[in-house]
């Protein structure tokens, strides 16, 4: 057996073993197995686990950008015309979130953690100076003391309305955006201290928030199961609510939107607890995205959410007392707030009825500016670039025994908006990126088995081919001439017969008779 023989049947033999070995891994998907067996061990809250400590200390800065809406004529709206709003800021804050007094519960199963958040202003993100920029919005002290008087007489509520006059308070008032945001000491509220030492004598937006928690968590850490990792297990010591008027609206569902399970699909609906909307709300699959050279799905809340329930039954529970329902895009939130009949939505109304937006001037909704979004890395559920926007409404409406209230038209009335953001930073995307390699090559490493088979054959076709060919021209010539010369022609005696070709030592023999 030649050399070139022996080359083709090697090539032949390996060849066969690549293709048959790397069809079995594909069909059996061992290596993808091993990579998500692998995930779903790497993805817990645990001790040991490399993400835990991204989780206690998220490393991607987190800004709020906080948006003020000016009213431009409270003469009009106070006379029962349509009020005007201007948007002011942003006035950014850099959050800082870190876990505390992380404890391990039930073998590791479940921890404990608080998630005090504190701010501090960036000017150079910012519009201008909150301690300077005045804001002209509505006295919420006012209309929080409107809602809390109006089961009282009316009498009563007379008496109040010019105690008030006396101090000077109007429905819409004055303040710089610090002050709004931060905390003022309110001439209305110290009054009412004075009276009922449990009522804070100051108010802002964000009062006694800085620095301070949303309640005490409990999560799962996914030991048991990948599913449930970083999904809440108690709020404050709670696994459901009790302000909406239905088990499903009062249910305590999904993460705190800082972690999801790994491998998430596109069909899948993700679900998050806000606890300053005092409700779980659900986002869906939008769309493909890549940030930062990853690749990443887009979740986003539906228009569902905030639907009436006249259009989606299930938010029928969302309506305090029973039957008292808003329209679509807003959510009624003073059952967990006491004072104010606080109002949120998604910006300047998006998704939200025509009519909450036809009420004001100086609104316009937009996908790009106003959608809330989750931009999660499928593979690993790490969220690299969110978006959460929520705005803040009341409810202003006629009151008897408040003469200022008189003329109004019942309005949905926008007072702020919050954009938090936070993108993976460049150090966690470098290493994100190299992580999705090394996981990418090892879940094809069986096609790439596949594919040396394929160039083997390939090559082995190219063998077979030229052997043959090298075949066929060494039969083409395999039979030659004994001499070489040309023939020539000779002179051949009549009675002797032709001769076929060349004799060597023979002479014809004449056939002997019987």
């Amino acid at each position: 057996m030649t050399r070139r023989s022996c080359a083709i049947y090697a090539t032949g033999i390996v060849c066969a073993h690549l293709l048959i070995v790397g069809i079995a891994l594909v069909v059996a998907q061992v290596f993808q197995t091993m990579i998500h067996s692998r995930l779903k061990k790497e993805m817990t809250l645990t001790e040991k686990s490399q993400v835990f400590e991204s989780w206690k200390n998220p490393p991607p800065p987190v800004y709020m950008e906080y948006y003020f809406f000016n009213v431009t004529n409270p003469e009009v709206f106070l006379a029962g015309g349509k009020a005007a709003v201007k948007q002011i800021g942003p006035y950014t804050y850099r959050e800082y979130r870190p876990r505390e007094n992380v404890t391990f519960l039930e073998n590791g199963t479940k921890l404990y953690a608080l998630n005090p958040k504190t701010f501090v202003f960036v000017p150079e993100k910012s519009a201008g100076d909150p301690e300077v920029d005045i804001v002209r919005t509505v006295n919420i002290p006012f209309v929080a003391v409107m809602s809390e008087l109006n089961s009282y007489s009316f009498f009563l509520r007379t008496f109040v309305s010019m105690y008030m006059n006396g101090l000077g308070v109007e429905l819409f008032m004055t303040r710089t955006v610090h002050e709004v945001l931060w905390g003022f000491k309110d001439p209305l509220l110290t009054k009412i201290h004075s009276m009922r030492p449990e009522v804070d004598e100051h108010f802002g937006l964000m009062w006694k928030k800085n620095g301070t928690h949303e309640g005490e968590f409990v999560f799962h850490t996914g030991e048991e199961n990948y599913l449930d990792y970083g999904k809440i297990d108690t709020w404050n010591g709670l696994r459901e609510m009790s302000w909406w008027s239905s088990k499903q609206s009062n249910m305590i569902n999904g993460t705190d939107g800082a972690v999801f399970h790994p491998l998430i699909n596109r069909n899948e609906l993700l679900y998050i607890f806000a606890a300053d909307l005092c409700r779980s709300i659900h986002l869906a699959y939008v769309k493909d995205v890549d940030v930062k050279g990853i690749q990443a799905y887009r979740f986003a809340p539906p228009s569902d959410v905030l639907m009436s329930p006249k259009d989606n039954p299930a938010n029928e529970g969302f309506c305090v007392p029973a039957g008292d329902c808003l329209g679509t895009g807003v959510l009624k939130v003073s059952v967990c707030r006491e004072g104010a009949p606080i109002v949120v939505s998604f910006p300047h109304f998006y998704q939200a009825d025509p009519k909450y937006i036809n009420a004001v001037d100086g609104l316009s909704p937009n996908k790009e500016e106003h959608e809330t979004y989750l931009d999660l890395q499928p593979t690993t559920g790490v969220p690299i670039r969110a978006c959460k926007r929520a705005q803040l409404n009341i409810i202003l409406k006629r009151v008897q025994g408040f003469p200022k209230t008189k003329f109004i038209n019942e309005t949905i009335f926008p007072i702020m908006f919050v954009n938090e953001t936070a993108t993976i930073d460049d150090d966690s995307a470098s290493q994100m990126r190299t992580l999705l390699l090394i996981v990418t090559l090892v879940s094809n490493f069986p096609l790439l088995i596949v594919g040396m088979g394929i160039i083997l054959l390939l090559v082995l076709v190219v063998l077979f081919c030229r052997n043959r060919q090298k075949k066929t021209v060494k039969d083409d010539t395999a039979y030659t001439q004994v001499s070489d010369k040309p023939d020539e022609p000779s002179e051949t005696p009549a009675n002797q017969p032709m001769r076929n070709g060349s004799y060597i030592a023979m002479s014809p023999v004449e056939a002997q008779k019987c």
